[in-house]
């Protein structure tokens, strides 16, 4: 028993001993500013070999850490000029995604061991190669891969956090990509850390080109215009976008129908930006997805207060009205659109719609009358009131004819009720258009 004891001990110590070797190898190869492609080929080999023996936390992290730098390594291989075709290939969304996971992990866990091993030169190594990154981000927008640049910012702002911006534009990209759940998710992130965007850009003529160049820092800036290469400095403050954050968070999430997340994200909005009436009119706009018309119109008449002359809103008020069977206080807004903008063809077509909706009560009333005097006299009376209907239907359908010949639903309603009216010669002409 004790022969089997010290054997299997003795195992052990040889796969440790073992796994040291394989860590050692990788670090000495990692070290070298430009490995061969030799040394690469062993950087490989090591690490499929050492994934199957490392045991410890530590050795399974470093062993990760080695792998996600591997396209680094592989790059810096092939000096200073590496081919475009292998940085496409090495630099890739999904390479960045692994890389920033992978560094983040060693970070972490050398913060919790309190041993800096690779901190440092891992905060350079990010610091190095995000201006390599942010050139395959602007190549990337020039094919209109917009989903892809979308997640290699993310990737960014995950190896920097620091650097919110990545984040922000990520976030704006997914929207572009219509990746509306990645969207939601960064938008989410961008409200959890407070990012507001706030700061300040820093701008100086460059006399070569003539055009004006941008900085961050006003340090960058000074030093190009204090070496004459730049003229005409000045700077220009960014205003925060918290809330137009917010408002583009609740617009998503009322885009994907979750409308409980959505009620909150207004809330919040409106809270920072109690002016904006697009936050009421997005709230306004929800509340009609959700049949809730009585707080609609609250709303709309909220933001009336600041615009009275919005025909849109006013029409559209008018329309939920009319969808309500409330057809005084629907030609009320209607009539309000008209002395407005006497050119809103679409509030001409409603009033006529409205001018004939009893129509169709009339003409279920005459088909049920009989042969009797009474009902002829009856029958009589409903056709004069079908008459007088179609009269004050006609003018405005003319006038909004007149205004949109193209209207096909305005042709229509108007051949109708030239029809109807025995209107026969102005009928034809219009059948002919």
């Amino acid at each position: 028993m004790k022969k089997l004891i010290l054997s299997a001990t003795l195992l052990l110590s040889v796969a440790t001993f073992a796994q040291k070797d394989e860590l050692k190898t990788l670090k000495k190869i990692y070290a070298k500013d430009a490995p061969s492609a030799e040394e690469i080929q062993t950087y490989k080999t090591t690490l499929t070999a050492l994934e199957t023996l490392a045991t410890e936390e530590s050795d399974k992290v470093y062993t990760n850490f080695y792998k996600v730098m591997l396209p680094i390594l592989e790059l810096s291989s092939q000096g200073a000029t590496p081919n475009p075709a292998q940085v496409a290939k090495l630099i890739s969304a999904k390479n960045i995604s692994i890389l920033a996971d992978g560094l983040n992990q060693t970070l972490d866990f050398e913060k919790k061991s309190g041993k800096k091993i690779y901190t440092d030169d891992i905060n350079e190594t990010i610091q190095s190669y995000k201006p390599m990154f942010w050139d395959f981000v602007v190549a990337l927008d020039g094919q209109k891969k917009y989903n892809e640049v979308s997640e290699i910012l993310y990737s960014i702002y995950q190896l920097d956090k620091n650097d919110q911006e990545k984040l922000y534009l990520a976030a704006s990209y997914a929207i572009n990509a219509n990746n509306y759940d990645r969207a939601i998710d960064f938008h989410k992130e961008l409200i959890a850390i407070n990012y507001t965007g706030e700061g300040t850009l820093y701008y100086a003529k460059n006399k070569a080109s003539g055009n004006e160049d941008v900085y961050s820092d006003k340090a960058t800036r000074d030093s190009f215009v204090r070496i004459g290469s730049h003229i005409l400095p000045r700077e220009e403050k960014i205003t925060s976008k918290r809330g137009d954050i917010f408002k583009t968070y609740a617009m998503l999430l009322v885009e994907k129908g979750k409308v409980e997340e959505a009620k909150t994200a207004i809330s919040d909005a409106r809270k920072m930006n109690p002016k904006d009436t697009s936050l009421i009119l997005l709230e306004a706009d929800m509340c009609l997805k959700n049949n809730d018309t009585e707080m609609y119109k609250k709303l709309i008449n909220e933001v009336l207060v600041t615009n009275p002359n919005d025909v849109d809103l006013l029409f559209n008020l008018g329309v939920v009205n009319q969808n309500s069977n409330q057809f005084v206080e629907a030609e009320k807004y209607y009539t309000k659109v008209l002395e407005i903008n006497p050119k809103y063809v679409n509030a001409y077509l409603n009033l006529s719609n409205m001018k004939l909706f009893p129509d169709l009560k009339i003409v279920e009333d005459m088909n049920n009358l009989g042969t009797s005097a009474n009902d002829l006299k009856k029958y009589n009376a409903l056709k004069a009131e079908r008459v007088k209907l179609f009269n004050a239907a006609l003018p405005l359908l003319e006038k909004a004819y007149e205004l949109d010949s193209a209207n096909e639903s305005v042709k229509s309603n108007l051949l109708e009720v030239y029809s109807f009216l025995e209107m026969t010669e102005k009928y034809k002409a219009l059948k002919a258009k």
